[in-house]
């Protein structure tokens, strides 16, 4: 029955949007999967999409898909490069991953417009200011 299943909570991971200077000096955004835990991540599958209207025109962005073998403890890795043009949209990515044989899963959703100089904070691990979800 329903009410017999656990489903474990997401703790200590996150989807960070980080604005980056690139090497000409132009300034960009990367999307990063952090592990904040003290315990490594197995078969780690991310799936990304954007969604929404712009301009009164519905948009959608392609679909796509990262599979990270490993994401030691206490580390990050980067997935995407996300353009300018999407920021106004909303950007959803969702984790799924091993830990101690249980399957985690979590959306992490970023609302339009919620990835502004303003919502800016300083990233752990990565150190550079950026947008998190946790």
């Amino acid at each position: 029955m329903r009410k017999d299943i656990t489903i474990p909570q997401v703790q200590d991971v996150g989807i960070a949007i980080v604005k980056e200077e690139n090497e000409i000096g132009q300034e960009e955004w990367k999307v990063y999967v952090i592990n904040l835990k003290d315990s490594n991540l197995k078969n780690v599958l991310i799936s990304s999409k954007g969604y929404g209207s712009f301009n009164d025109d519905s948009r959608k962005t392609s679909s796509f898909t990262f599979f990270i073998d490993e994401l030691p403890a206490k580390s990050y890795r980067f997935l995407e490069l996300i353009i300018e043009e999407v920021l106004p949209l909303t950007n959803e990515y969702l984790v799924s991953f091993y830990l101690d044989d249980l399957l985690y899963d979590k959306k992490y959703i970023f609302l339009p417009e919620s990835i502004i100089d303003e919502n800016l904070i300083q990233i752990p691990l990565i150190d550079k200011p950026g947008v998190l979800i946790k």
